[in-house]
């Protein structure tokens, strides 16, 4: 892993990851809803599973998470959403827009400079009044977890979405099963984990829409590498 290269917050749970020496600014992020503003109850922290994602799609050398210009990827930050009692709140702000510079340093956490300044504009502009804050915030959150060996899960026959949760959960003390939401495809297979946090971002219990299917459900993974 060439861990040695990135800046520190840039660590991540990549399989290899060198971020490139100069990327360009996407375009501007367009919303896709209205802006809601709503007192913060919660957060949810979505951590994708690469594999999934990338499965069936060309490996463009533009492409930084599925191309593999600049590394392989297993989990990978989706982004840090504030929850509220209602509708979650939304597009707070698109101004300021991250610089180049913040969007390569968390390349390796986020390997899509065009996600990264969406869920800034979507989700952080509601929660931090910079791209840098709210990256920071996703950071404290990231960095400190251990993730568990999906491909060695996958192996393993009769694997359940507990299986997943439990391992995770024995690896992150502090993190109890409840707050380990699961997100998967109509055929079962793995795409997010998403954990949840009260106001205070200490691990609490997944509403059920977090939550996902119940323990006992199959869970598949798929591979990829």
């Amino acid at each position: 892993m060439a861990a040695a290269a990135l800046p520190a917050p840039a660590l991540a749970q990549a399989y290899q990851c060198r971020a490139p020496a100069e990327i360009e600014l996407p375009r501007p992020i367009q919303p896709d809803g209205p802006r809601i503003d709503a007192p913060i109850t919660g957060y949810t922290l979505a951590i994708s599973w690469s594999p999934e994602y990338c499965r069936g799609k060309p490996g463009r050398s533009n492409d930084y998470q599925c191309g593999g210009a600049i590394g392989r990827f297993g989990f990978v930050l989706h982004g840090l959403w504030p929850e509220a009692r209602g509708k979650a709140p939304q597009w707070c702000a698109l101004e300021p827009r991250p610089s180049a510079e913040e969007l390569k340093a968390n390349l390796c956490m986020t390997p899509v400079p065009w996600l990264l300044e969406h869920e800034w504009a979507k989700h952080g502009s509601c929660m931090a009044s910079t791209p840098g804050e709210y990256f920071k915030a996703e950071q404290r959150l990231w960095n400190g977890l251990v993730m568990p060996d999906a491909d060695r899960l996958s192996r393993k026959q009769g694997l359940t979405m507990g299986d997943l949760r439990r391992a995770f959960a024995e690896l992150n003390p502090g993190i109890p099963m409840t707050s380990v939401g699961l997100l998967v495809s109509n055929g079962g297979w793995l795409r997010e984990i998403r954990l949840c946090y009260n106001a205070k971002m200490q691990p609490t219990t997944c509403l059920n829409r977090t939550y996902g299917p119940r323990n006992a459900v199959p869970l598949k993974i798929w591979r990829g590498l």
